[in-house]
């Protein structure tokens, strides 16, 4: 594996308010420019500000795409503005090492920063217990339970220093591949080329740094006395990025020969999350389109969420996604016919309403026609508030609900919490099928704790549990029914892309036309819909691997190899 010393001194490092980081909301992205090694050798607060700033590199959903959800990448959704750049790259299929997305997110550079922070932090807390002594009254017992709290704290962000690691390294791995592994901070040699590391590699050494670190995890900060920390790694989402990592691991893509037993590992890494004692993981029960609004992602109840990025209140999914026609709304990402088709019914199909009796996911996720949001009727028919033939509409005739609050008042600036979930334990139960199913088939346990059939079936209950049982019985149709599964509750949450990719069924799927339904009112009130295409979309087989750019290929002075097809 190559190991490069790379990387000087983070000039922009999150600084966090109060000095041991237990009382906060959220991770305080507030930057100090003046921290140096010496600052950190003297000034126990910016020892702790270090251990926060490699939280700052999580990718926030909401933002990830056109300053959007990356959904619209995928058959999922439409992007309404038609200025949007980036997205066009992967709907035309031109990403290159020229076509790169560039608003900000910049993946490769992120996710880089955070590992960067990572490392900074651990070669410069190496020698905090003697330091977190220091200019402290031994003898006062106050003291010394500071001390002793602002130690645990320590030990606790230099084993998250390790998960954040790997879960950057993943980020980048689904992305490109193979790619350099750094785990200095300075370079203390001339040559700063860098190689790639192989996927498999990869994989291990991800692996292994959870492995080795998980102990030193705090395993569930809602239970524990330090509840104000949740939102940091634990050991229950370290589990759930190993239990990631494995799957895609052992997915098409980078599996294709289908070695048995590397989904046999992914089997084995969910089922040690999920039986992994005092983690109390379980799926909430307060409905499905609850789940994503406001505080109830990271309320102590919630025992679903097993990572999320919080955020202050703000407005900008709202006024992102809101229809043009609700005061402040921007149409956003437009929900695809593709998408909603695919929500299964759970009674007698009603010809005058495609909507009516469908899977209760659908009416949480997707705003239709003829449903109440922000507070009216959604009209879409000629004449109407939201007539589709006006400027920036939905062009699929859908406009996005999950994660949203509805009835926001965007011109007297109404605001609320938009917590990104990044593991949670419906994914997980998913990831166990997935795994079980090709490992052992649908119905074997092979003495774990549930069939991959209970799993996906857990989850489907959790929905409705009029849902039309699952009736698939072999390895191959009961595959189909998973990947049906996890395209509808896992819906905009940044799954689909990557699942397309790593199942190589982009070619086939990326290459179909976005559909959408234009609406037309009858003269009793009623809609007829009828399906169209509204656009058309191009997938290249390279692009199931995102190439370098250009101007790192340039940089690696021949190290950094590029990806086939590019």
């Amino acid at each position: 594996m190559n190991k490069h010393y790379k990387y000087g001194l983070p000039l922009a490092i999150a600084v966090l308010l109060g000095a041991t980081g237990c009382e906060k909301d959220f991770l305080d992205t507030r930057i100090d420019t003046n921290a140096t090694p010496e600052t950190i050798i003297t000034d126990r607060a910016t020892l702790f500000s270090f251990g926060n700033a490699f939280y700052t590199a999580l990718p926030n959903g909401f933002y990830q795409l056109d300053g959007n959800l990356f959904a619209a990448a995928s058959d999922e959704a439409q992007q309404t503005n038609a200025a949007a750049a980036n997205v066009r790259f992967f709907n035309q299929g031109t990403l290159s090492p020229v076509n790169m997305p560039t608003d900000g997110s910049n993946p490769y550079k992120t996710f880089y920063d955070g590992i960067r922070a990572a490392n900074f932090f651990l070669n410069y807390s190496t020698g905090y217990v003697e330091f977190l002594l220091r200019n402290r009254d031994t003898t006062n017992t106050s003291a010394i339970v500071n001390y002793r709290n602002d130690s645990m704290n320590i030990a606790w962000y230099r084993g998250e220093a390790h998960i954040a690691r790997a879960f950057y390294y993943f980020e980048l791995s689904k992305r490109w591949g193979g790619v350099p592994v750094i785990e200095q901070t300075f370079d203390q040699a001339a040559d700063l080329h860098i190689s790639r590391t192989g996927y498999d590699e990869l994989v291990t050494y991800m692996v292994n740094e959870i492995d080795k670190y998980k102990d030193s995890l705090q395993p569930n900060w809602k239970t524990s006395s330090f509840k104000a920390n949740d939102g940091r790694f634990s050991l229950a989402s370290a589990l759930a990025l190993k239990t990631r990592i494995l799957l895609y691991a052992a997915s098409p893509l980078q599996n294709p020969s289908n070695d048995a037993a590397k989904w046999q590992k992914a089997a084995a890494a969910a089922q040690e999350l999920m039986t992994a004692p005092g983690l109390n993981l379980a799926l909430y029960t307060g409905g499905y389109r609850n789940y994503f609004t406001g505080s109830n992602p990271i309320v102590s109840a919630n025992n679903e969420t097993i990572l999320a990025v919080r955020a202050p209140a703000n407005n900008t999914p709202e006024v992102n996604n809101y229809p043009i026609g609700t005061p402040g709304g921007n149409s956003g990402i437009a929900p695809s016919h593709n998408l909603v088709a695919a929500y299964e019914y759970i009674g007698e199909v009603d010809p005058a309403d495609p909507y009516k009796n469908r899977d209760p996911r659908l009416a949480a996720s997707i705003v239709t026609n003829g449903s109440t949001w922000t507070g009216r009727t959604i009209d879409q028919s000629a004449g109407a508030t939201d007539d589709m033939r006006q400027p920036n509409t939905s062009r699929t005739g859908y406009y996005l609900k999950k994660f949203l609050t509805d009835a926001l008042n965007l011109q007297q600036g109404g605001t609320a919490l938009h917590n990104w979930v990044l593991f949670r334990y419906a994914e997980v139960l998913l990831n166990y099928a997935e795994a079980m199913n090709e490992a052992y088939g649908p119905d074997a346990n092979n003495g774990y704790a549930l069939t991959a059939r209970q799993a996906l079936q857990l989850v489907r209950n959790r929905a409705s549990t009029q849902l039309p049982a699952v009736t698939a019985s072999t390895k191959e149709t009961f595959r189909e029914v998973l990947k049906h599964e996890r395209r509808i509750e896992l819906a905009f949450e940044d799954h689909r892309y990557w699942d397309l990719l790593r199942w190589k069924d982009a070619a086939t799927v990326l290459n179909q036309p976005v559909k959408g339904v234009t609406v037309t009112k009858n003269p009793n009130g009623s809609f007829n819909y009828q399906v169209v295409d509204v656009a058309s979309r191009a997938f290249r087989a390279p692009m199931e691997l995102f190439p370098f750019a250009q101007s790192e290929i340039v940089n690696g002075n021949g190290k950094l190899i590029q990806n086939t097809g590019y």
